[in-house]
C-alpha cells in the first residue's frame, strides 16, 4: 500500500495519516472501499497496532474513513469534507516561508510563480 520512513522525524502515525489521505484524495482508494484492519495494516507496515489505531482514529475524526461494527473500516466520501481551517492556516504559513526563501535567493516574482505552477503541475492528479 505504502512505505514509512523509519528515519523520519515525523511520527509514524502522522506518516500513516498523510499516506492514507494521499491515497484517498488522489482516488487510488475510493469512497466505500474497504481498507485493511488495524491488525492487517500493522502487520503490513511492521508497526505497533496502537500506532495504526491512533492514525485510524484521527482519519475517522477528520471524516476520511468510517467504521462499521463487524464489517470493517471503509473510505468515506471526501468530496463534501469541509476545509480544516487549522490545517489550511498551517499550509499558508509553510507557503509563506517557502516564498520568503525564494525572495531571499533573489528569485523574481514571475520566476517564483513559474516555480509554484511547475510544482502544482508535477502533482498531475490535482483536481
Amino acid at each position: 500500500m505504502f512505505e514509512l520512513d523509519m528515519k523520519s522525524r515525523k511520527a509514524i502515525s502522522d506518516q500513516i495519516i498523510e499516506n492514507m489521505k494521499e491515497l484517498i484524495v488522489s482516488g487510488v482508494i475510493k469512497a466505500d472501499d474497504k481498507i485493511p484492519s488495524v491488525r492487517e495494516m500493522a502487520g503490513q507496515l511492521l508497526v505497533n497496532p496502537n500506532t495504526v489505531q491512533k492514525a485510524y482514529r484521527t482519519l475517522e475524526a477528520q471524516g476520511y474513513i468510517f467504521t462499521v461494527k463487524g464489517r470493517g473500516t471503509f473510505v468515506a466520501d471526501t468530496s463534501c469534507l469541509p476545509v480544516d481551517s487549522r490545517e489550511l492556516q498551517e499550509a499558508k504559513t509553510q507557503i509563506r516561508d517557502s516564498i520568503s526563501k525564494l525572495y531571499y535567493l533573489g528569485i523574481k516574482k514571475t520566476e517564483a510563480k513559474d516555480i509554484v505552477e511547475q510544482i502544482i503541475d508535477e502533482r498531475g492528479d490535482w483536481k
